[in-house]
Parts: C-alpha cells; structure tokens; sequence
C-alpha cells in the first residue's frame, strides 16, 4: 500500500536533514493522508477513500466529490477514481434523461 493520495497523486517526497554543521543526511516528507468517507451526492453512497488534507480541503471547496470529478482530468486520475467517475456520469446521464 502506498503513501498517495487516491485523488490528487500527491506522494511521498524526499530531502535533506541539514544539521548545524551543515551536515546532510536524507530524509523523506510524508503526504498526511487520511482515510475518509467522501459521499457522492448522484450514487447517494459514501465512498472510503485515502486521502490528503489537502485534497479534502480541495474537495469541499469545489462543491463536493462529484464536482472535484468532474472538473478533474482523466489523465490524473487513478484507475480505480477513473471507474468511480465513469459510474457518476453514467448515473447523471440517466437521470438527466
């Protein structure tokens, strides 16, 4: 299991520890992933999903996780979030008919 955020890809990244002697030594700065429960407003379910604060943040302040889906690339989505988004078009489509 990864360290990446499911809806923004935001990962682990790596750096240096500089000391007072200006000794380097590498490190790594973790995403602060949390796993939450999103719910989407057009299948009326909840979804469990590991993400960042900062994509929760972002998910609020576009509307909801159908919106932040909608506005999102395909390209940066994973496949699993991709097949999530297919399903919630799918599902307006038919009700908009």
């Amino acid at each position: 299991m990864s360290r990446r955020c499911q809806l923004t890809g935001r990962g682990v990244q790596t750096g240096n520890n500089v000391s007072h002697a200006h000794n380097k030594t590498r490190r790594r700065f973790l995403p602060n992933l949390q796993k939450t429960s999103l719910f989407s407003e057009t299948l009326g379910q909840s979804v469990r999903l590991k993400v960042s604060s900062h994509a929760i943040r972002t998910v609020e302040q576009k509307g909801g996780l159908d919106a932040f889906l909608l506005d999102t690339r395909d390209a940066d989505l994973e496949p699993d979030i991709l097949r999530l988004k297919k399903k919630i078009k799918k599902t307006q489509a038919q009700t908009a008919a």
